[in-house]
């Protein structure tokens, strides 16, 4: 009995720490583009723009070091719209998305889980250009974070 028991916590013991391993194969990881440039009409073009705003990114980083919750957005959002080639525009576009998604989380209100997602996306994708495509890229999106490869 005392064998079977210790062997048991002793598979349980091992088995945790595979869980805990970090994932393996073609996962591109932290550095995931959301976009390839290589289907962009000037491709060339598109690997410039990301350059830039990757270095616009890691200056921002930078710059709000050591602060933390609400100070670092805020932060980050001055330190990237300053980098921009409009600020005050940057700042505009900024505070609209912000007041949108407040808009929808008030819509979205008392609702959890699924169903909250499924609604913020429904409420944010209804201001784009196009909500059934940006409705279905969200989702797609959704997919690879829960379901990596």
């Amino acid at each position: 009995m005392k064998l079977s028991l210790y062997l048991s916590a002793t598979l349980l013991a091992a088995s945790t720490g595979l869980y805990a391993q970090a994932p393996q194969g073609d996962m591109k990881g932290k550095g995931e583009r959301h976009f390839d440039c290589s289907q962009a009409k000037d491709p060339k073009a598109c690997e410039e723009r990301v350059a830039k705003m990757k270095a616009a990114h890691e200056n921002a980083k930078a710059a709000c070091e050591g602060k933390q919750g609400d100070e670092r957005r805020a932060c980050m959002r001055t330190q990237m719209c300053a980098q921009s080639k409009d600020p005050k525009a940057c700042e505009e576009r900024v505070a609209k998305m912000k007041a949108a998604h407040e808009k929808a989380k008030a819509a979205c209100e008392g609702k959890q889980g699924d169903e909250r997602r499924a609604c913020m996306r429904t409420q944010m994708c209804a201001q784009s250009k196009d909500p059934a495509k940006c409705e279905a890229n969200a989702r797609e999106r959704f997919e690879k974070r829960n379901n990596p490869k």
